[in-house]
């Protein structure tokens, strides 16, 4: 089973950004607690803050994964074109937010993945991380 995770802009900084919003860890020891944890599944992770790059990634994964569980960060509410790639592929995205999305800026209520990806977890931490695993795991 592999499982691709692909993180969009500024979620490098995790851990140091706002970490009202979104906590002290980094992402690369949020990580390490998944493959731990999931030591069946074979992980592939990637970051970047490049719209264009991320939709390369998507497609470069989307027919030979198990699943997806991608968090476009701020290209959520504005990338037509990564939905257009989540729709392009056949390997199943989970979409997951930090931050409650709909509880912040009204912008933010925008998105142009949830509606193609296989279900959207929102605004449980780090946590919505395990939660699309699980799904993924469970519904392969």
């Amino acid at each position: 089973m592999k499982i691709a995770i692909i993180n969009g802009p500024n979620l490098n900084l995790l851990g140091q950004r706002e970490k009202g919003i979104y906590g002290n860890m980094s992402f690369e020891d949020y990580f390490a607690y998944l493959k731990e944890k999931y030591k069946h599944v074979q992980f592939h992770y990637y970051q970047s803050n490049v719209e264009g790059e991320l939709i390369n990634e998507i497609q470069r994964v989307g027919y030979e994964y198990t699943g997806i569980v991608l968090n476009p960060g701020g290209y959520t509410h504005t990338s037509v074109a990564i939905g257009d790639a989540i729709a392009a592929i056949t390997t199943p995205v989970v979409e997951v937010h930090i931050s409650n999305v709909h509880a912040r800026e009204e912008f933010r209520k925008i998105s142009h993945v949830s509606a193609k990806a296989a279900g959207s977890i929102i605004g449980l931490g780090l946590k919505g991380y395990d939660l699309a695993v699980e799904y993924l795991t469970d519904n392969k």
